[in-house]
């Protein structure tokens, strides 16, 4: 997945240990090569790409591992939620942002 200048494979070690320096430098708790992957899939899924596209980029071999991958923030779950309080109690529909209904 990662190699030198002139085309040498890292191993996992040597991957390992740069991820290591990189929190380090960073600042952050050391975190390891699958919280990556599962922070990608979530971001996308947040951003609203569609789980076939989180799939194939992730390179997962089914939609069953992606969704494992995938987790909401808090915040994003609770915005979900604050949609639906933009629903017309009269006919269920979304409101529009100028307070008509469609």
């Amino acid at each position: 997945m990662f190699c030198e200048i002139e085309g040498t494979r890292w191993t996992q070690k040597q991957a390992d240990l740069r991820l290591e320096g990189v929190c380090r430098r960073a600042g952050l708790r050391e975190i390891g090569w699958r919280v990556l992957r599962h922070t990608f899939c979530s971001h996308l899924a947040m951003l609203g790409v569609a789980a076939q596209t989180i799939q194939k980029l992730a390179g997962h071999s089914s939609l069953f591992v992606t969704e494992r991958y995938t987790h909401l923030s808090p915040e994003h779950a609770g915005a979900a939620i604050r949609s639906l309080d933009r629903r017309s109690p009269s006919n269920g529909t979304l409101a529009a942002q100028n307070g008509s209904t469609t």
